[in-house]
């Protein structure tokens, strides 16, 4: 349960070239890069409510852990996978609709952050966020 709470990103590393690898646009890029992400997490056993705010959208995702469920990022990106819990860390496998290629993402709590590492194409990027 240590993934409870809201989260805001504090900063980020390598993002808009990860971004540029998935395909994302200049100015959706740029844009990404300064989205003011908030992050709520909610956990009940395996179950997962997650509600992602930022400039552009508010979303609300449920998932169980190990079950498919499909998911279109802030870009209009769909994907379909699962997140599994590895250790004390959420790791989630999706696949893209578009292209079949594979962005793995990983969630863990480092000190006091939530830290997002995302991998796509060999390119690795995180964004760190601090609890509210």
């Amino acid at each position: 349960m240590a993934f409870n709470g809201t989260w805001k990103v504090e900063k980020n590393e390598n993002y808009e070239k990860f971004m540029e690898a998935m395909g994302v646009n200049i100015m959706k890029r740029k844009l990404g890069a300064h989205d003011n992400l908030k992050i709520t997490i909610q956990q009940d056993g395996n179950k997962f409510t997650v509600k992602e705010s930022s400039n552009f959208r508010t979303i609300e995702i449920e998932f169980t852990l190990g079950s498919n469920f499909e998911y279109s990022l802030a870009d209009g990106t769909e994907l379909t996978g699962a997140w599994n819990m590895e250790g004390n860390k959420l790791v989630g496998t999706f696949t893209r609709k578009d292209n079949g290629k594979v962005l793995t993402a990983y969630r863990e709590i480092v000190g006091d952050e939530l830290v997002q590492t995302y991998v796509y194409e060999g390119v690795e990027a995180k964004r760190i966020f601090k609890r509210e």
